[in-house]
């Protein structure tokens, strides 16, 4: 999963990137709340994690953008170094999925992402197939049916698509998908994604009159949408 962590007390910014890190998370770190708005507009996050106090909007300000300006808003984890629970339950009825009190251990912050994580994506075990009205997924095999046909994908063909389906109507940067699938390769030539995007839009026929339409979102990414056959 992709974290956003901001605040400006760079030890403990550092402390949450471990931890999370650790956890097989990737993370990208701010130290005001201005510099995450401006990133949320360029990139996709799995969960954001804002300190309340920031200079350049605070945390609770950071929240409210998020959720009046972001078509499909991630998670978010506020921090507090007080513990006031109507702070606290304004900011949860505003829109915060948790809240960590600083200073806290390791296992206590992993354990509260992890939850927030597995809530808001519904995070189970992997099961061999998975299914995606009329399209069936085989993680072993690396294939998708659909209309009684078996296509084989290459491997990152098959993450990509799955990812895809996963994040139905969700806008996915060029950033998230090239670090969810690739993992930032370094060297990586630039239109990869394009031409594993047109890859999977031809294979699993991706168009209004099979129900999904894979669209571009110039200058931010790719969004796979659920559509209607009259459209």
């Amino acid at each position: 999963m992709r974290i956003a962590i901001a605040d400006d007390d760079t030890t403990f910014v550092e402390f949450i990137k471990s931890v999370t890190t650790a956890d097989g998370h990737s993370c990208v770190t701010f130290s005001d709340g201005q510099s995450v708005v401006t990133q949320l507009q360029r990139e996709t996050f799995d969960l954001v994690i804002l300190d309340w106090h920031m200079p350049r909007l605070t945390g609770p300000e950071v929240l409210a953008w998020i959720h009046q300006n972001l078509e499909v808003p991630p998670p978010v984890i506020m921090l507090t170094s007080q513990y006031n629970k109507a702070d606290i339950a304004r900011t949860l009825s505003d829109g915060a999925d948790d809240f960590i009190v600083k200073p806290e251990t390791g296992p206590i912050i992993s354990a509260r992402i992890e939850a927030v994580l597995r809530r808001t994506t519904q995070r189970n075990a992997p099961q061999r197939h998975v299914d995606f009205d009329g399209y069936r997924f085989d993680r072993v095999e690396s294939t998708v049916t659909f209309d009684g046909e078996t296509r084989k994908l290459t491997a990152k063909e098959f993450s990509l698509a799955l990812l895809f389906f996963q994040n139905l109507n969700r806008p996915l940067s060029r950033g998230y998908l090239l670090d969810t699938v690739w993992k930032s390769v370094a060297g990586l030539p630039t239109r990869t994604l394009d031409v594993h995007v047109s890859h999977i839009r031809a294979k699993l026929q991706l168009s209004a009159g099979r129900g999904f339409r894979l669209q571009t979102i110039v200058s931010y990414g790719y969004r796979l949408e659920a559509c209607v056959e009259d459209e």
